[in-house]
């Protein structure tokens, strides 16, 4: 093994050896990291795709709940906010009247 050349070609193919493996395990880290890194951001997707889907649910079925109960006495409602509306006519009227 004195001959240069062939030390050179020995060096240079560990050199190789090493350096594919460094790369392979850099690549390997990093698709570990983006894997995990991958899965993370789809779990906060999912729970906060849940968070408002049950928000909705939950504003939806208080929405249904309190239409079903205003449907009851919706014509009442009606008839109370018609009342109130020409009580304030009324009122405005004669403030306007009195202000001339």
């Amino acid at each position: 093994m004195s001959n240069p050349l062939t030390r050179a070609f020995f060096i240079g193919r560990a050199t190789a050896e090493a350096i594919i493996e460094q790369v392979e395990d850099t690549l390997t880290d990093a698709l570990s990291a983006f894997g995990k890194f991958d899965a993370e951001q789809r779990e906060k997707l999912r729970t906060f795709t849940e968070t408002v889907l049950e928000k909705a649910d939950l504003a939806e079925g208080q929405t249904v709940t309190t239409t079903t109960t205003q449907d009851v006495d919706l014509q009442e409602v009606i008839d109370k906010l018609r009342a109130e509306v020409a009580n304030l006519r009324s009122e405005l009227q004669e403030y306007r009247n009195n202000q001339n």
